[in-house]
């Protein structure tokens, strides 16, 4: 059974895994009607190549985002299943804080762009709209991934036991 009494930083966690989620049906729908367009109608949405290249982005930084967390993730875990419950929580301490620093020096990289952009004026080829927008969502995926991960850091810190408890239920078979 869910607990039902979930704080901010639950919610918070739950919306950006649900914004990640709709951006992958954003981009599948893109993918979808330019593929029907072209093959039924012979043409195409005016700039789908430059949106599906963005939305791709979008899709790509929200997702480390989504990932983040709850851990979900590509790991090598051997050194870790070796150790014992004390070791294991100093490396996924470790861990936690250098993924921490990764993204928050890309987020600060991606922001760059996002100015670079903006400032230079890039527009898309057919409708020349502006393309700072989509990389600003973009880099509001790895803010996300930041704040996530400063939770997950938090927690594994200050509240192992709970972030272990929610993971076992995430895990459990009814």
């Amino acid at each position: 059974m869910q607990r039902q009494d979930k704080n901010l930083a639950d919610r918070l966690i739950n919306a950006i895994e649900w914004l990640a989620a709709m951006f992958v049906g954003i981009v599948a729908l893109n993918i979808f009607v330019a593929v029907v367009l072209r093959k039924f109608f012979s043409t195409s949405i005016p700039d789908a190549y430059d949106f599906g290249r963005m939305l791709l982005g979008i899709l790509i930084f929200w997702g480390i985002a989504a990932t983040s967390y709850r851990g979900g993730h590509i790991t090598v875990d051997l050194v870790w299943q070796a150790a014992n419950k004390n070791w294991r929580r100093v490396i996924d301490v470790f861990a936690t804080v250098v993924l921490l620093f990764v993204v928050t020096v890309q987020t600060a990289m991606l922001f760059d762009k996002v100015r670079g952009t903006f400032t230079d004026n890039v527009q898309t080829y057919d409708l020349n709209i502006p393309t700072w927008p989509f990389y600003a969502v973009a880099w509001a995926g790895d803010v996300c991934a930041v704040i996530l991960i400063a939770i997950r850091t938090w927690r594994l810190i200050a509240k192992p036991e709970a972030l272990e408890a929610e993971h076992a239920a995430e895990h459990r078979v009814e």
